[in-house]
């Protein structure tokens, strides 16, 4: 009996499928710098930066971890390319940059087209909203290497800031005050841990009365994006440092901008605990260090400024719809 690619369990037409498919989506994502469209080996972008004297071209990589069993299981597919847009996006705001463009990677074991065209559609619905441009991407088919109905994700980002621009936190001192503002959820961290506990318990499909809907809905919630209050902060030069909260928790990834010989006093009872993470430390009698190193506990991202620009900063935020929180103080 001959043998062929899709008898192998590659099917080249699926993928062409998929290409055809998402080509109006992702041009719409196209800004003036993309010069190059959908399918070509390499992806042309016209690094072009009139108002910058010094530009920083500044990249990172990540994917969505196990959120994605959290997909398989609500066959729902529309908001996990949303988590890694945006998570991309906080990486390298928090260091000052812009986001200029995105790639893909999706790889399965069996190629469901409109799958990756949900999946694809969130990238671009994040891109625009990032004010980004998807300028290329890869969709990989492994049998044998993923269970079925099941894909991985992994998206890079490249940004771009004015060198004296940089934020790295160099200039924190003593005194300084820690601004956390609010998380939509577990964003992309901490699910392994959260699956192990609530999966024992409830089905993703039950409303949770505390949580005010679903389990699998609450867990789908997508990462939100903090490029808004990081521009309107970094461009009245009010920050210090800051830091997205993902794996590590609040401690562990804010002491990354923290300079050598200070430390974090974070007031752990200053903000109010969103009730998906107060379920999941009940049902699973989570201790506490593993809850603050695990989670991000209902703060997404920390601003670090001088206790002068406090106010102000605080007053910024709040004028364009944040919530600023007072959490601690650097020591």
């Amino acid at each position: 009996m001959s043998q062929t690619y899709r008898k192998a369990g590659v099917d080249i037409d699926a993928g062409e499928e998929v290409v055809r498919r998402i080509k109006s989506t992702v041009r719409a994502t196209f800004t003036k710098n993309v010069l190059t469209d959908i399918g070509a080996f390499g992806a042309f972008y016209r690094a072009s930066f009139p108002r910058m004297k010094e530009p920083v071209l500044v990249s990172s990589v990540d994917g969505v971890g196990t959120k994605l069993k959290v997909a398989f299981a609500m066959k729902r597919y529309d908001t996990v390319g949303q988590d890694l847009v945006n998570h991309c996006v906080n990486d390298i705001g928090v260091c000052g940059a812009v986001p200029l463009y995105f790639l893909d990677y999706f790889a399965t074991g069996k190629l469901a087209p409109s799958v990756a065209v949900q999946v694809i559609g969130g990238f671009a619905k994040a891109c625009r909203e990032n004010g980004c441009s998807i300028i290329g991407g890869e969709t990989a088919e492994m049998p044998g290497l993923y269970a079925n109905g099941e894909f991985d994700l992994a998206g890079t980002i490249v940004g771009v800031v004015e060198k004296k621009k940089i934020i790295d936190g160099k200039k924190i001192a003593n005194g300084d005050v820690l601004i956390g503002l609010p998380s939509t959820g577990l964003h992309t961290n901490g699910y392994s841990l959260a699956r192990h506990v609530l999966l024992k318990k409830f089905s993703l499909k039950k409303r949770i009365p505390e949580l005010q809907t679903t389990l699998g809905d609450a867990l789908l919630t997508v990462h939100r994006s903090y490029l808004r209050p990081i521009t309107a902060l970094t461009s009245n030069g009010l920050v210090k440092g800051m830091s997205h909260i993902t794996g590590g928790g609040i401690v562990g990834n804010t002491m990354r901008v923290i300079p050598k010989g200070l430390r974090l006093d974070i007031a752990w009872d200053m903000w109010d605990r969103p009730p998906l993470f107060s379920l999941i430390q009940a049902a699973g009698k989570v201790p506490e260090p593993d809850m603050r190193r695990t989670f991000n506990l209902g703060i997404g991202l920390i601003v670090i400024v001088s206790p002068e620009k406090c106010s102000v900063s605080c007053a910024l935020l709040r004028s364009i719809g944040e919530i600023p929180m007072i959490i601690g103080e650097v020591t």
